[in-house]
């Protein structure tokens, strides 16, 4: 008899009655899980270590001037604005608004793309108008609504005054006759970038783990590619690697409400066919890079999928299918080291 009061006493300290036992999950199958896992290497591929280029190689004296420069605001015509003003390394490389705002604090027009992972991209920016990383990152040195740089010269002549850049430049760039340069500034630039990786559980997956995705999330990686959403966000960014129709079945506007009207590509190539065409965004971390789309005008993701599946699929999506694909996309979360995130040391004296 006091054994059984015991053990309904344990029972009623637990919270829960003995009929009120927790439903045991659905258990793992072996070959269905090494039949999806198989699957995903169709769409899919693991994260390396750095985004290697032949064209930039990879040096620790490049990578250190590239995020002193990343993180120094004086790259911008007034001073107080730098890289990581829009591209924040410390909230996975955004600034989680709906359009960045300028030097002056007017807000631009589009969402600032994160930068984490951006280096295994094919294309740069919402319209895809630079290739590489290193392409990219000058451009907002000139651009107006960003770092508002009057020309190139100005910049050059700025970086070259400074005794701490000449040095970092030098050994940077070793036996170049004028090592601090606009070219060299976009190189040390992208080494950095090329360096912020964020490695996840579904690396580990890919790379054998099966078990380090739930059941949940395995479903959710099913429902996605077999949804078609991996048609488009696939490779080894989940994304990146395309420019796509925002609208193919139904205008984006009705659904997002955006209130700027953004063609996108139509922009830069005058091409009409080309009107709504933006960049397949990479979709790791995509739980941290909201608000979503080209203009921020989506702030939760369950709406991101829902609207991605009407317009791009053709679907209506129920509760319960957006709900295991976001538990899937929650898998690619990751983060870059430590040490990134920090202002360098060489910048110290600029935030006292």
């Amino acid at each position: 008899m006091k054994k059984g009061v015991f053990l309904m006493l344990c029972v009623i300290a637990m919270g829960c009655s003995p009929r009120e036992e927790k439903q045991a999950g659905p258990a793992r199958n072996p070959a269905r899980d090494t039949a999806l896992w198989k699957q995903a290497h169709g769409f899919f591929a693991v994260l390396p270590a750095v985004a290697e280029t032949e064209s930039n190689t990879i040096t620790d004296a490049k990578v250190k001037l590239g995020q002193v420069l990343f993180y120094d605001p004086r790259i911008s015509k007034s001073g107080k604005s730098s890289c990581n003003s829009c591209h924040r390394l410390s909230s996975w490389g955004v600034d989680n608004v709906k359009a960045s705002a300028d030097t002056l604090e007017n807000p631009t027009q589009r969402n600032a793309p994160t930068v984490f992972n951006a280096a295994l991209h094919n294309m740069q920016f919402w319209d895809g108008r630079a290739l590489t990383i290193e392409e990219q990152a000058g451009k907002p040195l000139l651009n107006q609504e960003e770092l508002a740089v009057p020309h190139l010269g100005f910049l050059v002549n700025r970086l070259r005054n400074d005794s701490m850049y000449r040095s970092l430049f030098n050994a940077a760039f070793p036996g170049e006759i004028i090592p601090v340069s606009y070219t060299n500034l976009q190189k040390a630039i992208g080494a950095f970038e090329r360096t912020l990786l964020t490695p996840s559980r579904f690396d580990k997956y890919m790379a054998g783990d099966l078990t380090a995705l739930t059941i949940e999330e395995q479903e959710g990686l099913a429902a996605f590619m077999d949804a078609g959403c991996a048609s488009c966000h696939n490779g080894v960014g989940v994304g990146g690697g395309s420019l796509q129709r925002f609208g193919i079945f139904t205008d984006y506007r009705t659904l997002t409400h955006s209130r700027m009207d953004d063609e996108g590509r139509l922009n830069i190539t005058g091409d009409h066919s080309e009107k709504d065409k933006f960049k397949v965004p990479g979709l790791r971390n995509v739980e941290m890079t909201y608000p979503y789309f080209h203009d921020g005008s989506i702030a939760n993701l369950d709406s991101s999928v829902k609207i991605m599946a009407a317009t791009e699929l053709n679907r209506k999506m129920t509760s319960d299918e957006v709900g295991r694909i976001v538990a899937f996309l929650k898998t690619m979360t990751g983060d870059i080291r430590d040490e990134a995130k920090k202002v360098p040391p060489e910048l110290a004296s600029l935030q006292k």
